[in-house]
């Protein structure tokens, strides 16, 4: 990336940090992109010191992230012979992903990943699984794909955490893959190894370990990839897909005895490296389970209503102290205001009630999901010091909303992230930080003419193809 500014320094009238709002703010940065120190009650900005145009956010953490699927978006909204489903929708994927070629990969997560940080998300997980050719053979580098999301992210700015996806059959019980999961298959050495050629790039970037899901994923193979990330980074995030369809609990049941996230909870697995992503269609018990466990629910409110997936239950999952956060998963909408705002409407849908997920009386709705997502996301995401506001040690990520904005205007503190999240069709965020770099200003990426370019050369090619 080459026109991002790097700050050491920043003032904000107004901040929110890890203890509530506060005034007079100046935010230090280290050379590592971290906030070394934070000092409140500061009168002004001291010299040489950029001033924030309005009031500052910590970023959002994208918690689930196909970037592929970035190119593919609103070219799946055609009715079919059959009722439509998860399932088709699957199958329209498999025929688009046979078209994408390395330099199309790079070019697309650009895109998608430039998107994030004009939206409000200063940070991604993504969970990668296209990993071979269109035949499905390894690339001269089985790490080749992975080398094109890292640099993808590099290019845009964006924190990454990588999750090289382990995919080896294709259903419950060992069913041999299809033609359209070849090039997603790996055994666990080998998926271990992109993992250390990941952890091994210049760029500082997180690695950690996706099983793309239990009909993906033979239990020895689970357990032989745990441990091998486990000697690699006993700390890593461990991401998996779970109990998203209705079909895959009960094809799981057949094969178990036990629905998805009871198998895994009765492994002992869970803690609070681990991301359950949808989790969707989940009993009582296994509610309690993953709360209890710390590990964090990934929601991803867009694309599960795109799918016709269902609605997790998430005022009975956060009345028990259960963590989350958002992803923007098959880029369908690429928003983290709008992943808040889907979520508390479906509840209120479900329910025909208001303000479902407010912790307590009084207190504000899109405030509260805020600061728990950020802080589930970037738990999700092994970052350090994960919190609802910024933290000295915390990477330096911060969203600037824009004051003057006509659904933000006078607005403040908790009542101007509630307007944030529930009024405000147009994007109001004006200024982003990414690890201490300024990547977004007034509202578009600075280096956002090169980005698109790349994007529309490669949507030529798939569209060629």
């Amino acid at each position: 990336m080459t026109a991002a500014r790097r700050l050491d320094r920043l003032f904000c009238d107004r901040a929110l940090l890890a203890g509530g709002w506060a005034s007079g703010v100046l935010l230090r940065f280290d050379a590592q992109g971290l906030i070394a120190a934070i000092e409140t009650g500061v009168d002004a900005p001291p010299a040489g010191v950029e001033r924030a145009a309005g009031p500052v956010i910590p970023g959002m953490p994208n918690l689930h992230s196909h970037a592929f699927q970035r190119a593919m978006a609103g070219l799946t909204e055609r009715a079919g012979p059959a009722e439509d489903s998860f399932w088709t929708w699957r199958e329209v994927m498999y025929g688009f992903v046979r078209r994408i070629d390395p330099d199309s990969l790079q070019a697309v997560a650009a895109m998608a990943y430039a998107e994030m940080l004009e939206r409000g998300y200063t940070s991604v997980a993504e969970f990668h699984y296209l990993h071979h050719d269109a035949d499905g053979r390894p690339y001269a580098d089985p790490a080749e794909m992975s080398m094109r999301i890292l640099a993808a992210a590099d290019s845009t700015g964006i924190g990454l955490t990588h999750l090289p996806v382990l995919y080896a059959q294709g259903g419950f019980g060992g069913q041999p893959a299809g033609e359209g999961q070849r090039r997603f298959l790996n055994d666990p050495d080998r998926l271990l190894a992109i993992v250390e050629a990941s952890r091994g790039a210049p760029g500082g970037q997180r690695v950690g370990l996706a099983l793309h899901s239990l009909r993906a994923v033979s239990p020895d193979a689970m357990a032989a990839a745990l441990d091998g990330m486990a000697g690699l980074d006993p700390t890593a995030p461990i991401h998996i897909h779970v109990a998203e369809q209705t079909a895959e609990v009960e094809a799981c049941l057949a094969w178990s005895g036990r629905r998805p996230v009871e198998w895994l909870l009765d492994r002992g697995w869970l803690g609070p490296s681990w991301c359950l992503v949808h989790a969707t269609h989940v009993t009582a018990g296994e509610v309690t389970g993953i709360a209890a466990s710390k590990a964090v629910a990934g929601l991803c409110p867009t694309t599960e209503a795109d799918l016709g997936d269902g609605l997790f239950p998430a005022r009975d999952f956060l009345a028990q102290g259960g963590r989350f956060g958002i992803g923007s998963d098959s880029q369908i909408v690429i928003d983290a205001a709008e992943e808040l705002r889907l979520l508390e409407f479906g509840q209120r849908l479900a329910a025909r009630r208001r303000n479902l997920l407010a912790p307590h009386p009084d207190s504000s709705t899109g405030a509260a999901l805020y600061r728990a997502a950020v802080a589930g996301g970037a738990q999700a995401l092994g970052q350090p010091e994960p919190a609802g506001g910024l933290k000295a040690g915390q990477r330096a990520d911060l969203v600037v909303l824009d004051p003057d904005d006509p659904r933000l205007y006078g607005r403040s503190d908790d009542t101007l992230l509630d307007s944030y999240v529930f009024a405000s069709p147009r994007n109001p965020v004006r200024d982003v930080v990414a690890a201490g770099r300024l990547v977004v200003r007034d509202g578009r990426h600075v280096d956002a003419e090169a980005i698109r370019t790349g994007w529309r050369r490669a949507v030529d090619r798939l569209h060629a193809a």
